[in-house]
């Protein structure tokens, strides 16, 4: 992947967290109060937006390190993701998916470790 096309993909990533935190914030308070779960899309957006900046920051690299990228990536997705519809539908199985996407973000950080350049 190269350094523009991460950083569009970051930048989404940043967009995205920041509106949706917003929106729960705003938009969904009622609802997330009613279901008691304001804290949990607190917790989605906060995890979405800490690592929308990592991506951010891996893109501006001349080389891409493009496993980091995609397990940074794909724990936003499954870790926030699962939270976020949690939140909503107050589904409690989807806890169970969460997880998976702290493995993601967990490996993210264990790649940069072994091998911090792409």
């Amino acid at each position: 992947m190269n350094p523009t096309t991460a950083t569009r993909l970051a930048a989404l990533a940043g967009f995205l967290a920041v509106a949706l935190g917003a929106f729960g914030a705003h938009g969904l308070k009622a609802v997330l109060e009613k279901n008691g779960t304001l804290a949990v899309w607190q917790t989605a957006a906060l995890y979405h937006l800490v690592h929308a900046v990592v991506l951010l920051v891996l893109a501006q690299r001349t080389s891409v390190a493009r496993v980091p990228f995609a397990l940074f990536g794909s724990g936003i997705a499954i870790f926030s993701g699962s939270l976020y519809l949690l939140a909503v539908t107050n589904l409690k199985w989807l806890g169970a998916i969460t997880p998976l996407g702290g493995v993601c973000l967990l490996a993210g950080w264990l790649a940069l470790i072994l091998k911090p350049r792409a």
